[in-house]
């Protein structure tokens, strides 16, 4: 369970680049805003040499290549734009990108589109039924999530012409994909999972490949699906903003155990910051629903006091949304630190984890 540390992005990066030497797969859990994307271009600029690339990747920035023309004067001709200047778009032309995208995106979604080489556009459409007659509405705008869901399989599209030898991609040596899908419900993480790691495993020729995720789900699948061929990593930072690296093996969940742990010793240590208190919920959320609970607040232990436990699990809601959910080293105050150590104390009474997993802390959770 020890931790490996970097001081930088780039550092960690190169590590990663070492380690996919020797296995065919990495795969990362963090939270958001561990930098998770950052680590990705730093991943992708140590490929760089003058205009030769060696990552293809898939991360927000790969959204930021899509835009949309709503088309405001007349509200009709609504597209989606593309950047024809990026590499990621190499031989659209002479690739039937449509034909290619279609059966993936068939998958997940009920929409159709065209793509237009020449206005560098997509345009989309959906059969929706009318007097019992089912007609073809064009230009339709689809909603976040079904764009999201369009660009991944785009995404795929291309990751199978790496895999087939396309002229086109030869340039692709890694593919580092970061969260692919955001919001993933428990049934589409292990749909999307699934798909990427048989696409992955069956190919005659294999990209050496990391993935970055923030789901649980998520990431044990494929954990599961890549098995010894993957190194399995919880990725955190410290308080001095330098980055942690443990290999989680073949445990699963085991990054939730870590999260535990490393609360557990900045509590001890009392190196608390605000973003603990985001930590913390993330585990009692999963906690609460592994057991049948509607609510976080479940597993906080009431005070005579405050029956409801609406004092703690406010705190516990401010403290883990907004600017204080970032990944920021900002100490927390004496006396949410209080509060926070009495929550976890109570936390672990409540729900006993295995005490083996903490032996090697150096003291007990300090009382509140």
């Amino acid at each position: 369970m020890a931790a490996t540390s970097f001081n930088d992005l780039p550092e960690l990066a190169l590590h990663l680049r070492t380690e996919l030497e020797t296995k065919k797969f990495v795969l990362l859990y963090a939270y958001n805003g561990t930098g998770k994307t950052r680590l990705s271009g730093a991943f992708k600029d140590l490929g760089k040499n003058g205009d030769e690339r060696d990552t293809l990747y898939f991360n927000a920035f790969t959204e930021d290549l899509f835009n949309w023309d709503n088309d405001l004067q007349n509200d009709r001709e609504r597209v989606l734009k593309f950047n024809r200047d990026s590499r990621f778009f190499a031989g659209l032309r002479e690739l039937e990108m449509d034909n290619r995208i279609r059966p993936l995106l068939s998958r997940y979604a009920d929409f159709d589109f065209r793509i237009d080489t020449i206005e560098w556009e997509v345009s989309f459409s959906r059969e929706v039924e009318r007097e019992g007659t089912r007609i073809a509405v064009e230009d339709i705008k689809v909603s976040r999530g079904e764009e999201n869901i369009f660009i991944w399989c785009f995404f795929l599209a291309i990751v199978q012409l790496v895999l087939d030898g396309a002229e086109a991609y030869k340039w692709v040596k890694y593919v580092y994909i970061d969260d692919p899908i955001s919001s993933l419900d428990e049934h589409n993480a292990i749909v999307v999972a699934n798909h990427l790691a048989q696409l992955l495993l069956n190919a005659k020729t294999q990209p050496k490949t990391v993935v970055s995720s923030h789901h649980t789900l998520f990431f044990n699948v494929l954990g599961n699906e890549f098995g010894k061929k993957a190194y399995r990593h919880f990725l955190s930072k410290d308080a001095d903003n330098s980055y942690l690296l443990r290999d989680t093996g073949n445990t699963p969940f085991f990054h939730h155990v870590a999260s535990l742990r490393e609360l557990c010793a900045a509590a001890d240590s009392g190196e608390l910051r605000t973003y603990h208190f985001n930590m913390m919920r993330a585990i009692m959320e999963k906690t609460a629903s592994f057991h049948g609970y509607e609510h976080f607040a479940a597993c906080i232990r009431p005070d005579k006091d405050d029956p409801d436990k609406t004092m703690y699990s406010r705190l516990v809601n401010i403290m883990s949304h907004g600017n204080y959910s970032l990944y920021e080293p900002v100490p927390m105050m004496d006396e949410n630190k209080a509060i926070f150590r009495k929550l976890l104390s109570d936390f672990r009474k409540q729900f006993p984890f295995n005490s083996t997993l903490f032996e090697d802390l150096d003291n007990e959770i300090p009382p509140a």
